[in-house]
């Protein structure tokens, strides 16, 4: 063996020493930690298994099925057609009555922020609840309608407000139509489901989602005029939603500074035409009198 071969091996052995030293420092370390039988801790990324196939996927511009048969608050058989009178827009919210949490959340917060808006409930737009829970009955309804309508407390929104229930098929038919994916976790004995208004047009075509508990007067309202394409406002809401645009990324409307500068632009165009047209008219006079 030369000198060249012996070096070459003697590397190879120290390498290989080196090696074993951290697979043996490693399992060393592994085997300091004794297992507790709890369960290990999840990546910040993975669901819990309760809201694994839970939220809302939205379909703007989807054409609602109006023909879906429900029961109203009063035990009556209604198409959800009946809601949509081609001039009103309606806000639809998927809950369930016997909900112990977030479905109140999220009416509560609904009801609060349509408290701040000047148009009335049954009269600029109406709002339909409708139950996921086909276990649900017309009585359910009735006592949660009799609830929000006192804390909304405006004269004739019990005609605008409608809370309904309806069978396990027309139930999946609507929460299809609208994307809502929510399940029933048997250990909680509860539905996992995600929150959101949902704003529909007056012909029943997906609008805007809401998402959330908490909903801003400004945003319900500029949704609810964008939904009828400015026709439920005067010119000063069709002025404000001309300068607002939904933001996906924060969940509501934002201004638009491209269109602000563009009325800016317009109004400035205004205010001097206003100011030059006497100075115009004063002018023709004085070549008319030129002229005589």
């Amino acid at each position: 063996m030369n000198k060249k071969t012996a070096a070459s091996q003697l590397k190879r052995s120290f390498l290989g020493s080196i090696c074993l030293l951290f697979v043996f420092s490693a399992m060393n370390s592994f085997a300091g930690v004794a297992y507790d039988g709890k369960p290990q801790p999840r990546p910040s990324q993975e669901k819990p298994k309760e809201l694994s196939d839970v939220g809302i996927e939205e379909k703007l511009g989807t054409q609602l099925d109006l023909n879906i048969p429900f029961i109203d608050e009063n035990g009556q058989t209604v198409n959800l057609g009946q809601y949509f009178d081609g001039k009103t827009p309606v806000i639809l919210s998927m809950v369930y009555y016997s909900c112990p949490g977030l479905c109140n959340f999220h009416l509560n917060g609904l009801t609060e922020g349509l408290k701040g808006v000047d148009w009335s409930l049954g009269q600029n737009y109406k709002m339909v609840a409708i139950s996921f829970d086909p276990k649900e009955n017309a009585t359910m309804a009735t006592a949660k309608k009799e609830n929000y309508l006192k804390v909304y407390n405006r004269p004739g929104a019990e005609k605008g407000w409608h809370f309904l229930t309806g069978s396990a098929e027309s139930i999946k038919k609507i929460t299809n139509s609208i994307g809502f994916k929510y399940k029933w976790v048997e250990a909680e004995q509860e539905w996992s489901h995600a929150s959101a208004a949902i704003v529909v047009t007056p012909k029943g075509v997906l609008s805007r989602y809401l998402p959330g508990v908490f909903f801003e007067s400004r945003d319900l309202k500029l949704a609810l005029n964008e939904a009828t394409q400015g026709k439920i406002g005067n010119f000063i809401d069709s002025l404000v939603l001309y300068c607002f645009q939904y933001n996906p990324h924060q969940s509501k409307y934002t201004l638009v500074a491209f269109n602000l500068m563009k009325l800016g632009g317009g109004l400035m165009v205004l205010l001097m035409a206003l100011w030059l047209l006497p100075i115009w008219r004063r002018s023709l006079k004085i070549k008319e009198s030129a002229r005589s």
